[in-house]
């Protein structure tokens, strides 16, 4: 009598035959072997960019959760396996050369602020905001230590000098309207920051919008800090902050998507230590590398919890800050393009993925367009 065993039946009754636990072992071997096989090979090299600037001791550095990650060398370490190779680049030209390199193709990721973000959109960039990098950035103004002006109105007619193109340049824009003034009102210059102290002086500016380090320039006697973001704070005057982001290009993102969310969870994981109490000490030692000390940092930050500023999440006030920009520089004719949804330029499923991945869904808290605590 032949047998009735076909050869799944015999390949099954080898199954039976076999141990438990060698069962279990064979199982694992496939499903290993299988994820093997489906795993991504990232990059060889990874590209990220941003606006450059010098530290203490004259070294190109960043600020922010980035200059964490990359001070701890966390993104190598995430894929040492691969031996992916990550890559900086600076552009001492501020946020439209990082833009054009990443329209070019020449970086993949860009460190950039909200402003030249929204406008690259706009004109066509196929680009996703996929992490905030830097919140409730805050923006001063100075003028020379012994100048007699007090007030933002008494600076119709005089001579202004900003970073024009970057994110404090919408700032500026945005105290001068509050203040009845609007860049027609004065006599607005480009200003390099990293030449302040050096116009200040010699009294070829009548007064500079610019970021926290006006608090060194106060201490250095050459300016008069006569307004801050920092010190005025309400739900009106959070849309004088500015935030910048990680932006990716859509066709790297298409193409690696689990390279784009293991570097995200990265720098979640950044911004989780640096939101630790804990960590306070050793992050401004990591940030004090940076062209502003250590005790400039606790200053600027002493208006707002610092979690609050650290927080990677997509929260209501980012989504109506960003929607309210988009909407301003269109009124002012700077839009390269048509208008677009903000909410679905915005990409959020690798922070939500990484968020559940590290349990952190309920460690922040989101603010909402007026900048108080939220319902989850």
């Amino acid at each position: 009598m032949k047998s009735r065993w076909t050869v799944p039946d015999f390949r099954l009754r080898v199954c039976f035959r076999m141990g438990l636990a060698a069962q279990l072992a064979a199982l694992i071997a496939l499903a290993l072997c299988s994820l093997h096989a489906a795993a991504e090979n990232p990059p060889e090299v990874i590209r990220i960019g941003a606006p450059s600037y010098a530290g203490q001791n004259g070294k190109q550095v960043s600020g922010g959760i980035m200059g964490i990650v990359r001070y701890k060398d966390w993104f190598e370490q995430e894929f040492a396996r691969e031996k992916t190779r990550f890559e900086y680049p600076g552009f001492k030209g501020g946020a439209p050369f990082v833009g054009q390199a990443l329209a070019n193709g020449q970086i993949d990721f860009a460190w950039q602020g909200d402003l030249l973000s929204i406008i690259g959109r706009s004109s066509g960039m196929k680009t996703r905001l996929i992490l905030p990098l830097n919140k409730l950035v805050n923006a001063y103004v100075v003028v020379p230590v012994n100048s007699p002006i007090s007030s933002i109105r008494e600076l119709r007619g005089k001579r202004v000098g900003y970073n024009k193109g970057n994110q404090i340049h919408l700032q500026a824009l945005r105290i001068l309207a509050a203040n009845g003034l609007s860049e027609k009102d004065i006599s607005s210059l480009k200003l390099d920051p990293g030449n302040a102290a050096t116009v200040l002086t010699t009294g070829d500016v009548d007064a500079i919008f610019i970021g926290s380090e006006a608090l060194a320039l106060r201490d250095k006697g050459v300016a008069r800090v006569i307004y801050s973001t920092r010190d005025d704070v309400g739900p009106d005057t959070l849309a004088f902050t500015s935030y910048n982001g990680l932006l990716v290009n859509e066709d790297f993102a298409k193409k690696y998507p689990e390279t784009t969310a293991r570097l995200v969870k990265t720098l979640v994981k950044a911004a989780w230590w640096a939101s630790e109490d804990r960590n306070r000490q050793e992050l401004l030692q990591i940030w004090g590398e940076g062209p502003l000390p250590p005790k400039y940092i606790v200053e600027d930050y002493a208006s707002r919890p610092w979690t609050d500023r650290l927080s990677p999440l997509f929260d209501p006030l980012l989504v109506a800050h960003y929607t309210r920009t988009e909407e301003q520089i269109g009124e002012l004719g700077l839009l390269r393009g048509p208008k677009y949804d903000i909410a679905s330029w915005i990409d959020r499923r690798y922070l939500d993925q990484s968020l559940h991945e590290l349990k952190l869904e309920s460690y922040w808290t989101p603010l909402d367009a007026q900048g108080r605590p939220a319902a989850r």
